[in-house]
């Protein structure tokens, strides 16, 4: 199965200081038994924080090894539907977190973040989060 991976565990695997091993050894894994998953989004939100054109053109090689998972006008709608159904219990999220997990859902994927947000959405959302 494949594991959609939040912009958060790509821009920590992605530095050249990594602060967890874990998470980088767990991509690694992921890597090697081609389940990683990513969606348009995340790849600008990645290639947006390009310091300079090298790095920017280095990381859109990189990332040309995966391929993104083909968003549908549901996975926009179903978005709004969580945001909306996570804002009545008062919890605010992004647009692009709320994709994600849309996303993530139609696809019966696993979110790979360490983002604790996603662990406030999935107290409403049926998500799963990645236990790695």
């Amino acid at each position: 199965m494949k594991v959609l991976l939040d912009t958060v565990i790509w821009s920590l695997v992605l530095r050249r200081n990594r602060p967890d091993d874990t998470i980088v050894s767990e991509f690694a894994t992921l890597v090697q038994d081609n389940r990683i998953a990513i969606i348009g989004p995340i790849r600008q939100e990645l290639l947006s924080g390009s310091r300079d054109r090298a790095n920017f053109e280095r990381l859109r090689d990189y990332l040309h090894d995966f391929t993104d998972i083909e968003l549908i006008t549901a996975d926009y709608e179903e978005a709004a539907s969580f945001y909306n159904e996570c804002r009545r219990h008062g919890i605010q999220g992004s647009n692009i977190d709320f994709l994600i997990c849309a996303v993530a859902v139609r696809s019966e994927f696993p979110i790979f973040t360490t983002d604790g947000d996603f662990a406030h959405y999935a107290k409403y959302l049926p998500i799963t989060l990645y236990d790695s």
